[in-house]
């Protein structure tokens, strides 16, 4: 199997498997001398982890402690330049909870795709198709926010459930987005509504149900001038990484598809924000906005009620998506400095 690798400059490779003996990342084409902070890395691989902030029952019930272990490209505090690997092992796995789906693949799952393609899968857990893959890139992403903080301070990644099954945000709540701590919301759906969206997904867990929703990701002060012209422009590239995330089905810029329904003359003569910060795939130095669908979870009835299971994805993927994006920032800053002699 190829493909675990992601990035032109700043690469990672992803590896192991939800079951197995860890997780874990190399990192690639980190300059030298960036602060290594610690206390980041553990404080986004925790908000990743199921019952974060006192959300255990709209979670999975899998308890990780995931505790990084550094074993590369770090000396005295910070990076020297040298490929970086870092792992967190795994202790709380059923491997048992999955004895069925070696010969019975679930419904909406990939079991029965990558067993027909590869020939031969760890089934446990989903293995490499699993969730749980998702801490190795955010073990990367939180290397590339300490790059993108050494390099560009000012610039924030801040994340958020703009709509879950249901419910969504109101305008004047999505206004509000960047003066709230998301995290202090169950389902990191900022609203006062939150309460509800909390019961409607602990009865779905109940129940063996699940639903969708959409997360949104604001990149406030980024660096201009970021991306390629042609092929690897920053919006193509982001949305490589967003889509690359487990049961995404959408991907938006700006006004997105509601740019469909504005006359050109009122589109590109109003506000900028249209453009969601990325003209001609180049960023423009404005705030970037961006959204990312995700289906209804495909864990539902016996299976969800048997397992350990999320009855909504997109609460804990917000922290995933956050690193993606750092991880693009962090990529196309390096090429970047390569676009001029």
């Amino acid at each position: 199997m190829s493909a675990n690798q992601f990035g032109s400059r700043f690469v990672i490779t992803s590896f192991g498997e939800s079951h197995g003996t860890a997780l874990g990342v190399v990192i690639d084409g980190c300059p030298a001398g960036v602060r290594f902070d610690e206390a980041l890395l553990k404080k986004e691989l925790e908000r990743r982890r199921p019952g974060h902030h006192g959300s255990g029952q709209i979670v999975s019930g899998r308890q990780e402690t995931d505790a990084p272990e550094v074993l590369s490209g770090i000396f005295e505090g910070q990076t020297l330049g040298t490929p970086i690997a870092i792992i967190v092992r795994n202790q709380d796995a059923r491997s048992q909870d999955y004895k069925d789906i070696k010969t019975s693949p679930r419904a909406g799952h990939a079991d029965d795709m990558w067993k027909n393609k590869f020939g031969h899968s760890d089934h446990r857990g989903g293995g490499r198709s699993s969730g749980r893959e998702t801490v190795s890139r955010v073990m990367a992403g939180s290397v590339a926010q300490m790059m993108m903080k050494h390099v560009s301070a000012p610039t924030k990644v801040i994340g958020y459930a703009s709509q879950i099954g249901p419910f969504t945000l109101t305008q004047e709540e999505r206004e509000q987005v960047t003066s709230k701590n998301i995290d202090s919301f169950q389902a990191r759906f900022p609203s006062t509504r939150d309460h509800e969206v909390d019961a409607l997904l602990k009865k779905a867990q109940e129940q063996g149900d699940s639903y969708g929703g959409v997360a949104e990701i604001l990149i406030q002060n980024p660096p201009a001038y970021l991306g390629q012209p042609v092929f690897h422009k920053l919006k193509s590239d982001l949305a490589q990484a967003f889509l690359s995330v487990g049961a995404t089905n959408g991907f938006e810029l700006g006004l997105g598809f509601d740019a469909v329904d504005v006359k050109g003359t009122d589109f590109h003569q109003g506000s900028q924000a249209a453009y969601g910060g990325i003209r001609g795939g180049i960023s423009t130095g404005e705030s970037i906005l961006l959204r990312v669908s995700f289906k209804p979870t495909s864990s539902i009835l016996d299976v969800a009620k048997k397992g350990r299971h999320d009855p909504c994805i997109v609460t804990r993927a917000i922290p995933v998506l956050e690193s993606m994006t750092w991880l693009v920032l962090a990529d196309h800053y390096l090429w970047s400095k390569t676009d001029r002699i």
